[in-house]
């Protein structure tokens, strides 16, 4: 953490809220033009994403908006670039009031979602199953006595704790201690556990589902970086119901999904003229 008697030498700074892939890619580009920045993360597997720049600082722990005040101090933020995952909600929530409060300039960068494929002969359009909610799909309708394989997130396993005993449940986690730590306490077995960070090919997705026998896949609308278009593919290939998690309906004060755009709006706000 900086000092805070330092605060008066340190150049004016983005929050750069990470912990995804497209936050690497920003954070790469941030440091290439110059941009003094700091990332925050959740956990320090996730701080192993960003190379070493002298243009970055990596803090690791869940934001606490009571301290935001101090943050914004400490490190001289003039601005906020989210970059947060899309079912990260609470930490945009937050960054949100924090900025309209303050105030600073906000943006959020948001991965594209995946476009379904038109439809064609030989697709199966009920294969592939958008849904609110996990009230529909937390039914015997849906899971008792299937196969299913679950690309939530670990985060989010404990919801099927429960269903244990009426289904065969399989998951697929990152590969950090923090992610297989919730998995075992959501009662996953550790042979029906495989820890891959995204992306993952078509090939490999294919063999693990045909590998544990899946009859249904759970995941959510994570975009291209975790995998969407692969999983809706080879749903149609395989004949296995899919079902898709709405990302969440968060009115996002000013968003974009180009990273130039993303970049030009960190140049603007720190007063620095962009490179030709």
């Amino acid at each position: 953490m900086v000092d805070v008697d330092d605060v008066e030498t340190l150049p004016r700074q983005l929050w750069l809220i990470g912990g995804t892939q497209e936050s690497r890619q920003l954070a790469a580009a941030l440091a290439a033009a110059q941009i003094p920045h700091v990332i925050t993360v959740v956990t320090p597997e996730a701080a192993g994403l960003y190379a070493p720049s002298p243009w970055c600082q990596v803090q690791v722990g869940a934001i606490d908006p009571e301290a935001l005040t101090h943050f914004f101090t400490t490190y001289n933020i003039a601005a906020v670039l989210d970059a947060s995952h899309p079912f990260a909600v609470e930490i945009s929530q937050t960054a949100i009031a924090a900025c309209t409060h303050h105030p600073l300039p906000y943006l959020r960068y948001e991965r594209p979602q995946a476009t379904p494929p038109p439809d064609a002969p030989g697709v199966n359009t009920a294969l592939v199953q958008t849904i609110a909610s996990y009230d529909e799909i937390l039914t015997d309708a849906v899971l008792a006595g299937e196969r299913v394989l679950l690309t939530l997130g670990s985060r989010y396993l404990y919801r099927f704790q429960p269903w244990h005993n009426r289904a065969s449940l399989f998951a697929r986690i990152l590969p950090t201690f923090t992610a297989l730590r919730a998995a075992l306490a959501a009662g996953f077995d550790p042979t029906r556990l495989i820890a891959l960070r995204p992306p993952i090919s078509i090939e490999l997705e294919s063999a693990l589902w045909q590998q544990w026998q899946i009859t249904q896949v759970i995941t959510k609308a994570s975009g291209a970086p975790g995998g969407e278009a692969v999983k809706r593919s080879l749903a149609q290939q395989l004949g296995i119901r899919l079902w898709i998690l709405a990302r969440p309906d968060l009115a996002y004060p000013c968003q974009t999904e180009d990273l130039q755009t993303a970049i030009a709006f960190c140049h603007q706000q720190l007063g620095q003229n962009q490179p030709k």
